[in-house]
């Protein structure tokens, strides 16, 4: 664990998957820090920690980031959401679902930042092409499932998507 100088500390607040968060940070800690280290929502993964591989996209202020790259102090009064959110009263999101019924889920480290990437490409464009799909998860590095069964899974969670989700 590193040193921190209390005095150095700051408290922000922000909005994470429809709650609101007060967090105390340091300069140095990043989105992602605060959201595995603070909050406790591992399902962010942290491949690279250089913006490259996508595994820590969430999606912030309605667009994915790569948490890895964003200040923490750049959270203030935002709204975020992370893969943990997807899941409501027990039951999966239709991304999460297609992502089981298509084995779009090998290793499943790149999954929570695919699946992020996906729903905002599917919000934006509820019926996006597979070479749209393509472009959306161009930064999200999977080495396990070659995208194909990825890219079919989004097609089908745009079937079975209410545009609002």
């Amino acid at each position: 664990m590193k040193q921190v100088d209390r005095c150095k500390m700051k408290l922000i607040s922000f909005t994470v998957n429809g709650t609101d968060v007060k967090v105390e940070i340091s300069a140095s800690d990043r989105l992602i820090d605060v959201l595995r280290d603070k909050l406790r929502l591992t399902g962010t993964k942290e491949g690279c920690g250089i913006g490259e591989c996508g595994a820590c996209t969430v999606i912030m202020n309605g667009v994915p980031v790569n948490s890895c790259l964003v200040p923490a102090f750049q959270a203030e009064g935002s709204v975020i959401e992370t893969v943990e959110g997807l899941e409501q009263s027990g039951k999966l999101h239709p991304l999460q679902e297609a992502f089981v019924d298509h084995a779009a889920i090998q290793c499943g480290f790149c999954t929570p930042g695919m699946l992020m990437s996906a729903l905002a490409l599917l919000r934006e464009n509820p019926h996006p092409t597979r070479e749209e799909i393509a472009r959306a998860i161009s930064g999200n590095l999977c080495r396990c499932t070659g995208y194909h069964q990825i890219i079919e899974a989004i097609e089908d969670a745009s079937m079975r998507m209410d545009p609002t989700e």
